[in-house]
This record gives C-alpha cells, sequence and structure tokens, in this order.
C-alpha cells in the first residue's frame, strides 16, 4: 500500500476510489498476519495467567491443565474454520476486484498498470504492448513490441529498439514515440503475404485509453490468486489433462523423428514424461461447499485465457526467421517434439503452481490452530517472560515460519518437492514442536518466581552447547 499511494494521490481519483483500493488490499495482510495474532495472543493470556498464579489456583482446585485448554483449543479450531472460508471466498474475491481496479485506474495512467517482460493489454482488443524495460519514472520504454488488432482486414506488428510514451493534452489518447523498428503488416484475406517497413522514428496513437476513471464491471481473467479452491482444483484437473494429451503428442512425435533420423534436443532425449503429483483435498472440500450451494464466481481462469490467446493469435514468420504470435503450423516432427516438450513443461508449471496455492490456503488456516497448540505450553513453561517471551517467542516462530512457507512455495512452484509437502512442512514442524511440549506440560519444576526469559535464554544456549560440543573420551 505504501508502494502504491504515490501512484493513486494527485490523478484526480476519487477518494473512494482509492479507500476501495486500500480496503481490498485489507483481505491479503489478514490472512498472512492473523496466525501472528493468534499465537501473540495465547503467549501473552497464559504467561499472564501463570505469572498471576491463576494457573496454581486452578491446580489447587482439581482443574487440569487440560481442562483449561479445551475452550481455547475449540476457540482455534472456530478461528481455523473462519480462516478457511475467509481464505477461499473473500480473499480471491477482493483480490480479484482489486486487479480489476487496478486496471481501471491504469486508463488514467497506463504506465501504472504496464509490467516489464508482459503482453499488456493497453486497449481492450485492440492494442497490446510489451517492453522489455520500463521506467515508470520518465516513461522510457526499451525492446518494444505492438500488437495493433484494431484492423480487422490486416495484423499489424511493430517492433522497436527503445520508444517514449505521453498522453495526450486531454488526457485521452497515449502517444507513443518509437524508435530504430520495422513494422510487418499481413492482411487477413492472404495471411501468405507479409509487408515490412523499417523506420527510425514512428508515431502511434493509442486512442481511447486515458478516458476518465469509469469501473469496469466484469471480467473473465483470474490469476491464480483470484481463484477459489474449486475453479483451482477444476483447473488442476485442465492442466493434468492438457499434460497428458502432450504426454501422447510427445511419445508420438518423438518415434516419428527418430524413426526419420532428425535431430532432437538433449532435454527431449532425456525427458521421461511423469504428471506432477499434486495431492490435497480440495475435492472432499469443494463436495462440503456443494452442500451449502456456495456461489462461484464464473470467470475465465489463467489456463483459459493463455489457452484462448494461442488460438487467437497468428504465427507470422518473416524473412529474417523471426515469429510473432498465431496459428499453430504443423512442421517438422523435430518442431513438433519441441513443441510438445513446451506444453508439457506450462502444463506441469500450472499444476505445481495450482496446488500449491491450494495447500497455501488450508495451511495458513491450519496455523491458527497449531500456534495455539504451540504457544500454550511455552507460556506456562516461562511464567515470568512477560512481554518479552512474547515478543521474543513470536519473532522467532514467525521469522521460522514465513521462511518455511516462502521456500516451500519456491520449491513447490519448481517442481523439486510436491506441493502438499512444501506447504505443510512448517505446519507439521511446528505441531511436533507442539506436542512434545503438550506432553512435557504439567511436569514443570518452576513456579512463578522463576521462569522468565533468562532461564529461556540459558536453556536454548544449553541445548545448543550440548548439541555442537563434541563428547569427550
Amino acid at each position: 500500500m505504501g508502494k502504491n499511494i504515490g501512484q493513486l494521490v494527485g490523478k484526480g481519483l476519487s477518494p473512494w476510489v482509492i479507500v476501495e483500493f486500500f480496503a481490498l488490499s485489507i483481505p491479503l495482510t489478514v490472512a498472512l498476519t492473523l496466525p501472528m495474532a493468534v499465537l501473540v495472543g495465547t503467549l501473552y493470556a497464559f504467561s499472564r495467567l501463570a505469572a498471576e498464579n491463576e494457573i496454581t489456583a486452578l491446580k489447587a482446585s482439581g482443574v487440569s491443565l487440560v481442562s483449561v485448554l479445551k475452550p481455547v483449543l475449540w476457540a482455534a479450531l472456530g478461528v481455523t474454520l473462519m480462516m478457511i472460508v475467509f481464505n477461499d471466498q473473500v480473499l480471491p474475491r477482493a483480490n480479484h476486484r482489486l486487479a480489476i481496479l487496478q486496471r481501471d485506474i491504469a486508463q488514467k495512467k497506463p504506465t501504472f498498470g504496464l509490467r516489464e517482460q508482459v503482453i499488456n493489454e493497453v486497449s481492450p482488443g485492440k492494442f497490446y504492448l510489451r517492453a522489455g524495460h520500463l521506467d515508470e519514472n520518465s516513461n522510457r520504454m526499451r525492446e518494444v513490441t505492438i500488437y495493433d488488432m484494431g484492423d480487422p482486414s490486416r495484423r499489424r506488428t511493430i517492433f522497436a529498439d527503445s520508444g517514449n510514451m505521453q498522453m495526450s493534452k486531454g488526457m485521452s489518447d497515449l502517444e507513443l514515440t518509437l524508435y530504430n523498428g520495422n513494422m510487418q503488416d499481413v492482411p487477413t484475406a492472404t495471411p501468405t503475404q507479409l509487408q515490412r517497413l523499417y523506420f527510425k522514428v514512428d508515431h502511434v496513437r493509442m486512442r481511447g485509453v486515458g478516458n476518465n476513471f469509469q469501473k469496469s464491471k466484469s471480467d473473465t481473467y483470474k490469476g491464480n490468486r483470484e481463484m477459489t479452491v474449486c475453479e483451482m482444483s477444476y483447473a488442476v484437473k485442465r492442466a493434468r489433462s492438457e499434460y497428458l494429451l502432450a504426454e501422447q503428442d510427445f511419445k508420438r512425435e518423438k518415434e516419428l523423428a527418430v524413426k526419420a533420423h532428425l535431430g532432437i534436443s538433449p532435454t527431449a532425449k532425456m525427458l521421461k514424461p511423469k504428471p506432477p503429483n499434486s495431492t490435497d483435498i480440495s475435492s472432499l472440500y469443494c463436495s462440503l461447499t456443494n452442500l451449502f450451494k456456495v456461489k462461484t464466481a464464473h470467470a475465465q481462469t489463467r489456463r483459459e485465457s493463455s489457452t484462448a490467446a494461442n488460438f487467437k493469435r497468428p504465427v507470422l514468420t518473416s524473412t529474417n526467421g523471426s515469429t510473432t504470435p498465431g496459428s499453430q503450423s504443423e512442421g517438422p516432427p523435430s518442431a513438433q517434439v519441441e513443441q510438445a516438450v513446451n506444453r508439457l513443461s506450462e502444463s506441469s508449471a500450472a499444476m505445481n503452481e495450482l496446488s500449491v496455492e491450494i495447500n497455501k490456503k488450508f495451511a495458513l488456516a491450519v496455523a491458527c490452530f497449531v500456534f495455539v497448540l504451540l504457544g500454550a505450553p511455552i507460556a506456562l513453561r516461562f511464567p515470568r517472560g512477560g512481554v518479552g517471551l512474547t515478543i521474543g517467542v513470536s519473532l522467532g516462530v514467525f521469522a521460522l515460519y514465513y521462511v518455511c512457507l516462502i521456500g516451500g512455495q519456491a520449491l513447490g512452484n519448481r517442481g523439486i518437492i510436491p506441493p502438499a509437502i512444501s506447504m505443510w512442512m512448517a505446519d507439521v514442524l511446528f505441531a511436533a514442536v507442539a506436542l512434545w511440549l503438550l506432553g512435557r506440560m504439567g511436569a514443570e519444576g518452576s513456579t512463578a518466581r522463576g521462569g522468565d526469559m533468562r532461564e529461556l535464554l540459558d536453556s536454548v544456549k544449553g541445548w545448543v552447547k550440548k548439541k555442537i560440543t563434541p563428547e569427550r573420551a
């Protein structure tokens, strides 16, 4: 929010639009920080109970620690269930609305919504722009590619080494000045014809880009973090079907290439296709949501959008061998093998990324319950830790948990570790520690007069020293 406020203020936007932008940014913060809040609350509450001898009084009255923990665990279970619903229903809808709002705001200043190395839709259905490098401060671009689909009678692609962009005086049109490039025109009626024009300076005007701010009512594109669990589960099944089809094509084309004695890449030679593991509980969860008839947002998923785009863009081969997006050509078997390899890679990456997001939604919610199990025995073991214990333990647990979460997400996306393992390993690790501490709870020898932060640090130092010091013969 801090990075975006400078790009929101001073652009003539309504204050309510800015308020909505920040309000839609809150759900992501809640999803990531609520487990922290649960741990802090558990540590502080139980450390206060122990420091003020409330736990001693309960024990003297015949109330076991298990009885004390029961209502807290029930509350933690309620928070966990609430967060599952929040992460699945509220968070993706907020992310989707925020993404639409960002694209609408981008109409006021296109560079606000443009991203490097990505094909950006500047004017819906008409202009698409890709820049290898984009400087938002100077509006300077390098390695520019523009796909002009505005004229149904032809398809135009513009390549330029660099360029500048600015808004017209009326702030309605986007004016581009391109340097050192070429323009390729292909008539739709005769796609075998190609006209190429080289230029040193070219001026392109995209009309209606910077009109007054208007909120979109609907959008057909969704990213991974904008989909619910059931939508992602459907996308995983779709990606798996595409993978199996690509696997069949790969084996067939590879066999044809070998028979024809055509050279194929070492990667294709060594490749043994195997669908990635996408284990999760989404099927069971979606069955439960269907019982409650939860309304799903009907929007085009990432895979569907990319597939549709591939069929809509023609492949144009220029005289220097370069290509632009378009209809697929057959080509020799060796080329078909490489295409099948690319399809396998894309489908595998899509399954991994979607499975990571599905498991992440549940893992973050279950972390609330795990942190209650972890925080209570730690607070009771060191009753005089106070605020220092709360801050120290919280920072340590948060750092380790989110390092595991971020590292697991990266490993899961790359397929190095199955997503179900990479996203749940932090919860399993802390749950194991929590159960071990709960098993020792009630056997503490300290009272409210002891068990402060100094004892905690001494215990940690002693344990580390014991592990790293070699035993004497």
